[in-house]
């Protein structure tokens, strides 16, 4: 079980990764809307792009591979790529038994570079709706992580200060995000182990 620091008032969590199973299928869906302009979507490229908006992606990506994507396009088939696999989704059982444990002990969050329908509906899939009132998305916020600004309206709604939150995260950008907020930070790798596979 993962130990909660005694000084902690509210928890926050990221979605994809770290509650739920969701990064191999994020993997796929990206690897066929992008395989059509020769982009070698691999895992190295995947982790370190992790916690970036949709949109963000996309333009780091005609950035990176000098391509000329459109975000809107491109955007729209991962994530009808991504929805017809959805369903298969599982939860992150050693994040999941945290969350059900602190439940009406401590108050808790997500903050996710997800949609806010890409999120409600991992939510629902893996049955865990009922524990969020607070759910932030990438459609809540201007700057996504590494800006701590997702983080910080967690904080903000939980009504809890953030030096005293910690956050459980998978993506680097997220666990950046989380120290410039000033929180504490549980990185959820050292406890689940993510495999991609093609």
């Amino acid at each position: 079980m993962i130990k909660i620091p005694e000084n902690i008032k509210g928890l926050i969590f990221d979605l994809d990764g770290t509650v739920a199973n969701t990064m191999q299928n994020h993997f796929l869906s990206w690897r066929e809307a992008v395989s059509p302009y020769g982009i070698d979507f691999n895992a190295t490229l995947f982790k370190s792009l992790t916690g970036t908006p949709r949109d963000a992606t996309i333009l780091k990506l005609n950035e990176l591979f000098n391509v000329k994507m459109d975000p809107v396009e491109v955007g729209s088939i991962k994530g009808a790529t991504f929805k017809k696999m959805v369903h298969e989704t599982k939860e992150i059982t050693v994040v999941a038994d945290v969350i059900r444990k602190y439940h009406n002990v401590l108050p808790m969050s997500i903050g996710t570079g997800s949609t806010r329908n890409g999120a409600k509906k991992t939510l629902e899939v893996i049955n865990m709706s009922h524990f969020f009132d607070i759910v932030i998305t990438s459609n809540d916020i201007e700057k996504p992580k590494p800006d701590p600004e997702t983080f910080l309206k967690c904080a903000s709604l939980m009504k809890v200060n953030p030096k005293d939150c910690i956050v459980f995260e998978d993506g680097i950008l997220g666990m950046q995000a989380a120290k410039t907020a000033g929180m504490q930070v549980i990185d959820v790798n050292n406890y689940f182990k993510m495999e991609f596979t093609v």
